[in-house]
């Protein structure tokens, strides 16, 4: 469907919208701590900004036709209270493809003492580059995520033992190519509840972010960035509901 503006200028209104929210706080966010595939719970702050990324979205006054998730409790409770201020039935979709980027033997420990440990440079080529994963986590590691009771629902072999950037997109988007986007061509809005580097991917995706710039890209826990899509799939605005909090989204660099 094409509308006319007020300069007389046809244009493709816009179809539907697509709204990302990385999960509230989790409790090792709270103590800067790696955090990856281990299912650690919501803060007291992250349940608070679960909470308003509902209230927020309740005030779009738009249906949430359809919903995702992952396999780990921190976005799938920010999820399951999104719902609830809505008044929505908690009926969604989750995804171990939609995880957390696992963060080999650096997971459970503190940011700031790995910093000192490992020197700057190689903290930033593990925490933000594109392609150099940490070394991998030993099989015997008590955060290992072979441990976890959500695992048996996982493909023989598709547990990770650390991953880049680049691993987490390879099975982020494939999943929402083939499972959510169809969703979008039918007109209908879409909610993603995940995590930070579930959604660095999926924005450098859907905003065609390079290699290179993707490590300037931030999301911000419990603000809820809507993605507005014309009915040829092209983004026509984008922005986050809590302005306060908004970070820079990169777009086409």
């Amino acid at each position: 469907m094409c509308i006319r503006d007020r300069h007389n200028i046809w244009y493709l209104s816009i179809m539907s919208k697509l709204i990302l929210v990385r999960h509230g706080q989790s409790v090792w966010n709270a103590e800067n701590r790696f955090t990856g595939w281990v299912d650690v719970d919501l803060s007291e702050k992250g349940i608070l900004e679960a909470q308003k990324s509902g209230q927020l979205i309740k005030n779009l006054n738009i249906n949430i036709d359809v919903s995702y998730t992952s396999f780990l409790k921190r976005a799938i409770k920010t999820l399951t209270a999104i719902l609830q201020e809505n008044g929505l039935e908690l009926k969604f979709n989750t995804s171990w493809e939609l995880n957390e980027r696992h963060y080999g033997s650096l997971t459970g420990l503190n940011k700031e003492e790995t910093k000192k440990k490992i020197g700057e440079e190689q903290f930033k080529k593990y925490r933000r580059s594109w392609d150099i994963p940490p070394p991998p986590m030993a099989e015997n590691d008590k955060n290992h995520s072979l441990f976890s009771p959500l695992n048996p629902s996982i493909p023989v072999g598709m547990i990770p033992f650390t991953e880049s950037l680049k691993d987490t997109y390879k099975r982020v988007i494939p999943y929402y190519e083939k499972e959510i986007q169809k969703h979008i061509k039918e007109n209908k809005n879409v909610l993603i509840s995940a995590h930070g580097n579930s959604l660095r991917t999926l924005c450098k995706y859907l905003f065609k972010i390079s290699d290179q710039k993707i490590n300037q890209l931030e999301i911000p826990t419990g603000n809820p960035l809507i993605i507005d899509f014309d009915n040829n799939l092209e983004i026509r605005k984008y922005y986050y509901l809590d302005e306060t909090r908004a970070k820079t989204i990169i777009f086409n660099q």
